[in-house]
Order: C-alpha cells, then sequence, then structure tokens
C-alpha cells in the first residue's frame, strides 16, 4: 500500500479525530500565530496539509493561505470545509510551483513517513520555493516510552484501517543539519512533551527555520 493510498484509506477517520485538534493545543496555535506574523504578506503554503484544519487556521489570520497533499480523498475532505481555500494534489517531493513563489511554508508531520533520501529532497523542493528570506515551520515525532529518537515504528493499523505505513522519529539535531543542507537557517528549536489525553503520546519538535539566500 502506498502512502497516498494509506491516507485515503483513512481519510475520513482522521479528519473526524483530528479536525478540532487545534483547540486543545494553545502551543501550537501560538507558534502558528508567530510564524504568520515572521512571513508576512505572500503566498503560505501549508504541505501536507491533510484535510486542511491547519490550512483553515491559518487562512483565518492571513489573506493568502492554500494547501498540498498527496492524498486525493484528503484534499476532497479539505474543499469539503473550505470550499473558499484552494487546495491542490501534490507530493512535497516535486512541488507545482515556480522557484521562490512562496513566502512561508508550514509541514507539520509531512515528513514522518520519509527516509533520510526522501527528507532531504522534500527540503531542497521546500527551500526552491521559498523566497530568499521566507519562513519554514517543520514538526514530528521525537521519541515515546517505545520508540527512542532515529528508530521507526511500522504501523499495520491505524485510524480504524488496515494500512502499512512506517512512521519515523527523527532528531532534532540531524533534522537541523539537513535543513542546513537544503539552504535554511534554524532560527529556533521547540521541543515539548505529548499534551494527555489529546495526542498520541510522543515528544513533539518544532523547528522555525528562514531561507538563506
Amino acid at each position: 500500500m502506498s502512502l497516498r493510498d494509506t491516507y485515503d484509506t483513512v481519510a475520513r477517520a482522521y479528519d473526524a479525530q483530528l479536525a478540532g485538534e487545534l483547540d486543545r493545543k494553545p502551543l501550537d496555535r501560538a507558534l502558528l500565530a508567530a510564524f504568520l506574523e515572521l512571513v508576512g504578506p505572500g503566498p503560505v503554503a501549508d504541505v501536507g496539509c491533510g484535510p486542511g484544519h491547519v490550512t483553515r487556521f491559518l487562512a483565518a489570520r492571513h489573506p493568502d493561505v492554500f494547501g498540498l497533499d498527496l492524498s486525493p480523498r484528503m484534499i476532497e475532505i479539505a474543499r469539503e470545509r473550505a470550499p473558499d481555500l484552494p487546495f491542490v494534489v501534490a507530493s512535497m517531493l516535486s512541488l507545482p510551483v515556480a522557484d521562490g513563489a512562496w513566502a512561508g511554508a508550514v509541514a507539520l508531520y509531512s515528513i514522518i513517513h520519509l527516509g533520510l533520501p526522501e527528507r532531504v529532497a522534500a527540503f531542497r523542493e521546500l527551500a526552491r520555493a521559498l523566497r530568499a528570506g521566507g519562513w519554514l515551520l517543520v514538526s514530528f515525532h521525537l521519541d515515546s516510552p517505545e520508540l527512542p529518537a532515529g528508530g521507526t515504528t511500522h504501523l499495520t493499523s491505524w485510524f480504524g484501517s488496515e494500512v502499512d505505513v512506517d512512521v519515523h522519529f527523527l532528531d532534532a539535531a540531524a533534522v537541523s543539519v539537513d535543513l542546513a543542507a537544503a539552504g535554511f537557517r534554524v532560527e529556533s528549536t521547540l521541543l515539548r512533551e505529548p499534551l494527555d489525553p489529546a495526542e498520541f503520546p510522543s515528544r513533539r519538535a518544532y523547528l522555525l527555520a528562514r531561507r538563506v539566500g
């Protein structure tokens, strides 16, 4: 089962469970608001937007926001929930955008299924899409009680459906090195504990980076 098929399969259940998650996450809301303040005017992309709940949050606070996701079913739900917002089916490994077109991008848990070569390629694509000085906010799982940073877990059941997908738990310092190699400067790193019982019990990392050059 491909990653696209996995997210198509779980799309409805994913949306039902996570559509209101930002209501329970004041720190995430604050980070997204600060990100928009740093970005200023210009297009902002929600890369790996899923059913669009983060896109909607951003669009309520910024006039030029759109979402991209690999899964057509996720994009279908995103359009149902916010018909006035632009959503596109696209891979973060091949972004359908001209060089330097975006002022900012968020990629919240969008890299958790990518192995190192794909992660490096995705960061290079994001750097290409962002203008010089543009901002990127990336989040991912650090570790959990069962898995250390740098470990990988294989899921065969997720959101009530059978799936076949890997989830990578990443080291923040290593991801920072990968971002730097792609042309970013990491300006801020935030690590936090899980919000029990609101979410999966993993520690999380948020890296705020700026496109150099």
